[in-house]
């Protein structure tokens, strides 16, 4: 087996409405085809509220400039835009309806940051784990030992009885006509 120790995915947009559902769904694809489909929802989820963050609040322009970067265990989701506010995590009423996105970033990443970027313009990050846990029990007889990598753990089909979403509906094949 060929290791890829770093893959990396770039995309340039305008941070309206339309394009942040469009780019959810590329960045859901790339990690499908990464085999990284456990951090599908919080890439995801965390993706959307950045590019709303900008949306919201970027001035002078909505451009800005998603990067998704695999480097060994470490996914690292990061969006680039023209605003040099740092964004801040801000106290919220309890009946408020927005003002919450980075402190649901907060939640599912394992860290995230904004940091200014050059002279003009900021990028604000998060990051997951993305390697696949070693399992208690072994499988089909394989123990963590026996050479065999966590890629090829997660490629092994549950035991029976033991698969914990068997009652969601499997993703569909992401078709993308970018490279990555």
């Amino acid at each position: 087996m060929i290791s890829q120790p770093s893959r990396q995915y770039t995309v340039e947009l305008q941070a309206l409405p339309s394009r942040i559902g469009q780019v959810r769904r590329i960045v859901s694809a790339h990690l499908r085809y990464w085999h990284l489909d456990p951090l599908i929802d919080r890439a995801a989820l965390g993706v959307t509220e950045l590019l709303t963050n900008v949306h919201l609040h970027a001035r002078p322009d909505k451009t800005c400039t998603v990067e998704m970067e695999l480097l060994l265990d470490r996914l690292t989701v990061s969006v680039h835009d023209h605003d040099p506010r740092l964004p801040v995590v801000r106290e919220v009423d309890l009946s408020a309806t927005c003002g919450r996105g980075l402190a649901m970033v907060a939640a599912v990443a394992d860290s995230w940051g904004a940091q200014p970027d050059g002279d003009s313009g900021k990028v604000v990050w998060f990051t997951l784990p993305a390697r696949v846990s070693t399992p208690t029990r072994p499988i089909r007889g394989v123990t963590p030992y026996d050479g065999v990598t966590p890629y090829d753990l997660a490629l092994e089909p549950p035991a029976p009885g033991h698969a914990v979403d068997d009652h969601r509906p499997r993703h569909a094949p992401a078709r993308s006509a970018v490279v990555g």
